[in-house]
């Protein structure tokens, strides 16, 4: 390995709020900071995209003019050490959307797409973390080999900070209170 192949130093030193706020767009793109540390994501796949995509659509026209559904945007945990998170789907206030970081408080739900590298993560570590941070409602979207999404649904216990299972759903989406949305995911 040459000297041009070494990660930056940035990459094995704990990062604070303040170092990553002030990094470009750019530089944040594609990164998770957990604990602090710096975990680079692979690009994701078409499908996974699309399928983000076409979820965000569904849940903003079903959520109503309060709130906002969008892809691709750090969700701030915790500060110290600092946590962010970038959800695949993220539906939050729509009178937040010039405040930033984006915190848990701001956020309704969030959506991960599991994608082959990311099942652990997306099953256990980030549904523990949006728990206790707080997320009313944790989606984790598994893409199947028949082609058709398994969604699966949690609602957060409050007191205790842990999510209880709620439904699972193939194929067609139909979700009840805070949302009423139909979307046939059939033919991602």
């Amino acid at each position: 390995m040459t000297a041009d192949m070494a990660a930056p130093a940035w990459m094995h030193e704990q990062i604070t709020a303040e170092q990553y706020d002030s990094w470009s767009e750019e530089q944040c793109a594609g990164i998770e900071i957990v604990d602090g540390m710096v975990v680079v994501s692979p690009s994701a796949s078409k499908r996974r995209n699309r399928l983000a995509r076409i979820l965000a659509n569904a849940l903003e026209a079903a959520a109503g003019p309060g709130w906002n559904a969008d892809t691709d945007f750090d969700v701030r945990l915790q500060d110290v050490p600092l946590t962010n998170r970038r959800p695949d789907v993220v539906v939050y206030r729509a009178d937040t959307i010039d405040i930033t970081p984006t915190r848990p408080e701001h956020v309704l739900l969030v959506v991960e797409v599991v994608s082959p590298g990311s099942e652990t993560t997306d099953r256990i570590v980030k549904t523990d973390q949006y728990a206790k941070s707080g997320i009313a409602f944790y989606w984790r979207v598994e893409q199947a080999a028949t082609g058709v999404p398994l969604v699966y649904t949690y609602v957060l216990d409050p007191a205790a900070r842990v999510y209880r299972d709620g439904e699972a759903f193939t194929g067609v989406v139909k979700v009840s209170a805070p949302f009423a949305v139909e979307v046939d995911l059939g033919g991602v």
